[in-house]
């Protein structure tokens, strides 16, 4: 699995394995390198060459939610979101199950968003508009759930563990 490491750059780890109390990673970067480490950077060489590519993993195959305005529009508030698919797949479906809260904390109201179809690694921007609810109302929202997920290849069920949710606003996305 090669992946970019910020450090390091372009890395293959191609073999590991725990000899004693040493750990002895077979990288490649360009040329073959083996690192061996002893018991006391055992854990730093553990997190920054493995779990590192395996969150570079999740971060590529992710579907990236942006909250990022809300516009008011006569009695009701118009929500803009941006979807970043970084996964190699088109969906056909992605419905979320989404929690308004009010700025006391307090929920407002539960309502699903259908944000497909999505292209694969491409960003899209998707609105709905709060019928009844003023922008100022709107305290939070929560991805409670991912109510339907398809890809080309059919149903999904990783899709809630695969969306992260960040905000532009001062109105949190949350999951």
């Amino acid at each position: 699995m090669a992946r970019e490491h910020p450090f390091l750059g372009q890395l293959r780890v191609a073999w590991f394995s725990f000899t004693g109390s040493a750990l002895t990673l077979i990288i490649f970067k360009g040329s073959s390198h083996a690192l061996e480490c002893r018991p006391c950077d055992r854990h730093l060489w553990v997190s920054t060459a493995l779990l590192g590519f395996g969150a570079a993993w999740a971060q590529e195959n992710s579907i990236a939610i942006e909250l990022n305005k809300l516009e008011p529009q006569d009695k009701q508030c118009r929500a803009y979101l941006v979807i970043q698919n970084k996964r190699s797949t088109d969906f056909s479906a992605l419905k979320l199950d989404l929690v308004l809260f009010r700025p006391d904390g307090v929920i407002g109201r539960r309502f699903a968003v259908e944000l497909a179809p999505l292209k694969a690694n491409k960003r899209t921007v998707k609105l709905f508009d709060l019928e009844g609810i003023a922008c100022d109302e709107v305290g939070s929202f929560l991805i409670n759930d991912v109510m339907e997920c398809k890809a080309e290849a059919g149903p999904l069920d990783d899709c809630l563990q695969n969306i992260t949710a960040s905000t532009l606003t001062n109105v949190q996305l949350t999951k």
